[in-house]
């Protein structure tokens, strides 16, 4: 019998709260100490966990897509996020020191290799992690896919998207000059790094709605107003990202360099319907990626919380859990 009858029911079917075995901060040199903690089986089948933004964090409920009895569960808060210090900070802050910290808790954890499972940001971190260290990655498991390409920043801040959200486009426009409607990560920039607080909060308010109004299928617009100082880091990271292009060396490195993980079995989850990562850069890489299974979630936007993107993600879990134990 289907384990996951009915979609619309699947937070039913995620695991409950796995309270952590292991909680600590780890220097990461340059300054910057990430959080880190791991829970579930301490001597189960390890998993990374790489949260989205850049600028997000982890959060308990991302421990409930892992069967607890077969997972070792490893989250962390990348460089400036959540509970890492110092926060919000973009300093020695590049994909490439994320990537070099991920190696580095595999390395303090012992662990030979291992499944990385991230959204969004975590998968474009996920990938280009792989593509770096090909060798230490046993299973990739994405969801709304970010390739962190220019075409898919000019959808979003660029206009494209508010064509279907004009009235969010609008309030996240309001804010800028007629002629910085071009460039509005470049505008943003200036404000979220002005160095006057009330301005970043105010500017990192707008370009954090813009996101948040926009992530579930079911969004009616309204997503409420984000602690300032949660927005202030979400928005100045992202934000620094996005201006460097990820800090990737070409546009379109990682569907370019896909032959490095093809060996690599590979999870990709979609809502069909993502205002924010449109499917067709998920497409594009399960196209290119023999070893990788694409699937499109119908009636499902951006959100790890969609009830159909949650009931899949589990349902691959279980079944790599089944065929491992």
């Amino acid at each position: 019998m289907d384990k996951y009858p009915d979609q619309k029911r699947a937070v039913q079917y995620l695991y409950p709260p796995i309270d952590p075995f292991d909680q600590r901060m780890v220097d990461m040199g340059e300054g910057h100490r990430i959080y880190m903690e791991q829970c579930g089986n301490p001597k189960g089948v390890p998993v990374v966990v790489l949260h989205g933004g850049p600028g997000g964090g982890c959060s308990p409920a991302m421990r409930r897509y892992f069967d607890p009895s077969v997972y070792r569960v490893i989250l962390f808060d990348q460089r400036g996020c959540g509970r890492s210090r110092p926060h919000a900070s973009v300093t020695d802050n590049t994909t490439w020191h994320l990537v070099a910290d991920i190696e580095r808790l595999r390395t303090l954890l012992d662990i030979d290799d291992w499944t990385v499972f991230g959204g969004s940001w975590g998968a474009t971190l996920a990938l280009v992690y792989a593509q770096a260290h090909p060798d230490r990655v046993n299973r990739l498991v994405l969801r709304g896919v970010f390739l962190a390409t220019q075409a898919e920043l000019d959808w979003f801040y660029g206009g494209g998207a508010g064509k279907f959200w004009p009235e969010q486009w609008a309030k996240f426009t309001a804010l800028l000059t007629e002629g910085e409607l071009s460039d509005t990560i470049g505008a943003y920039n200036k404000r979220l790094f002005s160095g006057d607080r009330a301005t970043e909060i105010l500017y990192a308010r707008a370009w954090s709605s813009w996101e948040n109004a926009l992530a579930s299928i079911h969004a009616q617009g309204g997503a409420g107003e984000s602690p300032g100082e949660y927005a202030r880091a979400f928005a100045r990271l992202e934000n620094h990202y996005f201006i460097n292009s990820a800090f990737l060396e070409k546009d379109g490195q990682i569907l370019d360099q896909v032959d490095k993980i093809a060996h690599i079995p590979g999870h990709i989850v979609q809502g069909r319907y993502d205002m924010i990562c449109p499917p067709q850069a998920a497409w594009n890489l399960a196209e290119r990626w023999p070893n990788a299974e694409l699937k499109m979630v119908r009636n499902a936007g951006h959100a790890l919380s969609e009830p159909g993107i949650s009931a899949e993600l589990v349902r691959i879990m279980d079944r790599v859990a089944e065929g491992v134990t």
